[in-house]
């Protein structure tokens, strides 16, 4: 993992190293957009599901995929800020990894879904197909094993 540590010697990653006050903004963005991300995911994971069932499902479905997408990305881009703070040790951290891996597959599922006819004819007014619950139950257990994950890289 030797060859990420020239990004630990970034401007990036120096500034944030210099400067307390920008370290902070920078992880508490990250907070945030996982807050984001986790809130509008579980919560549409769980429209899916049969819960909430007074909040139209499509208008619902449409705004929370694109409050998780937006959240999503400022999450990757606030991540990657903090990554680059000490890249070398995150990357030999399994909890780290673990986090990785879980989101990469959460993303996979939720550009499946977002392309999937269920997803489109359920946005169009049809049920819930049981193909896409169980797209959501699988989201559920994905996103909140990311998140473990993430707070489980500080005690490696």
């Amino acid at each position: 993992m030797e060859w990420l540590a020239p990004l630990g010697d970034s401007f990036v990653a120096r500034a944030l190293i210099r400067s307390p006050t920008l370290y902070i903004f920078a992880n508490a963005s990250h907070i945030l957009s996982l807050g984001m991300l986790l809130g509008a995911s579980v919560i549409l994971d769980l429209r899916l599901l049969g819960a909430f069932a007074r909040l139209p499902l499509n208008d619902t479905a449409i705004v929370l995929s694109r409050v998780a997408a937006v959240a999503l990305a400022c999450a990757v881009v606030t991540g990657a800020l903090l990554f680059s703070v000490r890249p070398v040790e995150y990357a030999g951290n399994t909890a780290f990894l673990i986090k990785i891996l879980l989101v990469l597959f959460a993303t996979a599922n939720a550009l499946a879904v977002k392309r999937s006819r269920g997803w489109h004819t359920m946005t169009q007014g049809a049920p819930v197909t049981a193909p896409l619950r169980f797209s959501a139950l699988a989201s559920l257990f994905l996103w909140l094993g990311a998140l473990l994950a993430g707070r489980w890289i500080g005690f490696l």
